[in-house]
């Protein structure tokens, strides 16, 4: 287990690394500091866009329910295909994203990704025919794509292994709050028809893009590039912030902590490709996003199927209040992550919450018990993700092999969107038993997955405490023995 943050702190002033910024009451002082000015500069701005981004990408959802199908004249076949080409397109496009990040800076790629899908979202609101939904889709997919391994880059330059997955699961509610907000706002934009003569579906898109471009333009002008930019922090702040971030780092032969390496080799491109903790996480990760968006795809058609709600409207509704749950529920979680510096252990434990929702209503027919489930199954799989996000950033080392894992975990994983958008087909309403139980399956394989990543990751842990590692002793990367994984 990682020693916690006041532990390395304590050991590095003992040392000399730390003392020039004065007693321990006074770095903690100053750890505390930063931690907020950071979590009250940087967070809410990071939440905003990835909240735009679920709301963009599973908006369509609550367009379908009132009207899209029959306007454009698709089938629910040909939907599903629109659904699957943008998770194509946005698996594509992560990993060159997350390597152009450093060179394109933070600052600008962040906020020009946003501003760009905000505007072709926009553009689905006037789409008229099988051909432009596919098309607009496709390329919201590789605008979309850069956004979370990006961020999940970008906090790394920022916040110590230990401060993560609060800090992505504080963000990560978004995601679980663009199912509520989303509803809610879906339910009024839907109002608006047939003002300017378009439906109700179409003003979705229209209305939600435009506050998408709206978020990103500001974005530009909240994001810092790094901490020496950062002007919030002032010079002992930056200086000391950027100490914290070296403790992280595995020491040189000579007993000082090194800095990561900064220019690209495709050989760290390579490390990262053929690391076994990637695999077994990604995997686990795509067995858990194809449960997750299939949940934000479809919560709708589930819930109208159940037919307890009146109407499309009251539909909407209905669907807020797991979400709600499920973001508070996905906080507490990562806050005892970070605290017990643990994640697939964790994960352990909450996975079987979702495992238990899906095996319910997969097999239960009363309606209000299975509208019951869905608490069950939003809680387990949001809970899940900043643990399993922040994983593989936390054991990598070296930024490109970190933005090698970082973005092919995440494109692995949102491969489950092709599962997503054939899981849940109208006829198979309103039980749903075959979307339901491939769900549950992939969550069991990822259970398993979780677990074997905290069997191997402790082996890398007890191989290195018995000498096997010595000889990448002074590497700067996560193969130094003094770099500790994160079970």
């Amino acid at each position: 287990m990682e020693p916690k943050p006041e532990g390395i702190e304590i050991e590095a002033a003992k040392t000399g690394e730390l003392n020039r910024f004065g007693d321990q009451q006074h770095q903690h002082k100053l750890t505390r500091r930063i931690l907020l000015k950071l979590d009250t500069r940087i967070l809410p701005t990071l939440a905003l866009l990835f909240l735009c981004s679920f709301l963009d990408r599973t908006n369509v959802g609550n367009a379908k329910i009132i009207g899209l199908e029959k306007d454009i004249n698709i089938t629910d076949h040909q939907y599903d295909i629109g659904l699957t080409v943008f998770y194509l397109f946005y698996i594509c496009s992560e990993l060159p994203s997350n390597l152009i990040l450093k060179k394109a800076s933070p600052k600008l790629w962040l906020p020009f990704l946003t501003i760009l899908w905000g505007i072709i979202t926009m553009c689905l609101g006037f789409v008229r025919s099988y051909g432009g939904f596919v098309g607009v889709r496709s390329i919201l997919g590789i605008a979309e794509g850069g956004l979370l391994p990006g961020m999940v880059l970008y906090l790394s330059s920022f916040y110590k292994r230990g401060d993560l997955a609060l800090r992505i699961g504080l963000f990560y509610t978004a995601a679980s709050l663009s199912g509520a907000f989303g509803g809610l706002l879906a339910r009024g934009l839907a109002a608006i028809a047939p003002r300017g003569g378009l439906e109700g579906w179409r003003w979705i898109f229209i209305i939600e893009g435009l506050l998408t471009v709206a978020c990103g333009a500001l974005s530009f002008f909240l994001l810092p590039n790094s901490l020496e930019s950062a002007s919030f922090l002032t010079r002992e702040e930056k200086d000391f912030a950027r100490e914290r971030l070296l403790m992280d780092n595995p020491r040189m032969l000579n007993g000082t902590l090194a800095t990561e390496v900064e220019s690209f080799k495709w050989s760290e491109v390579r490390r990262g490709v053929l690391d076994v903790q990637l695999w077994l996480s990604a995997t686990a990760y795509f067995a858990i996003l194809s449960g997750l968006y299939s949940f934000g795809l479809f919560l709708p058609t589930i819930i109208k199927s159940l037919d307890f709600a009146k109407d499309a409207n009251e539909v909407q509704l209905w669907s807020v209040i797991p979400y709600a749950v499920a973001a508070v529920i996905t906080v507490v979680v990562a806050f005892i992550s970070d605290r017990l510096h643990l994640r697939g252990v964790v994960m352990l434990f909450t996975l079987p919450i979702a495992i238990a929702g899906y095996a319910a209503i997969a097999n239960i027919d009363d309606a209000r018990v299975q509208y019951g489930m869905t608490f069950l199954m939003a809680t387990g799989q949001f809970a899940s993700v900043p643990c399993i996000l922040v994983w593989m950033s936390n054991n990598s080392a070296g930024h490109y092999k970190r933005a090698t894992t970082s973005a092919l975990q995440l494109a692995i994983a949102n491969a489950g969107g092709f599962v997503a958008t054939f899981n849940y087909p109208s006829r198979d309403g309103p039980q749903f038993h075959r979307g339901h139980t491939i769900i549950l399956g992939l969550l069991v394989f990822a259970w398993f997955m979780i677990l074997f990543n905290v069997l191997y990751c402790a082996k890398v842990n007890r191989d290195k405490r018995n000498g096997k590692y010595d000889k990448y002793a002074g590497y700067n990367d996560d193969r130094n023995p003094d770099f500790k994984m994160v079970l």
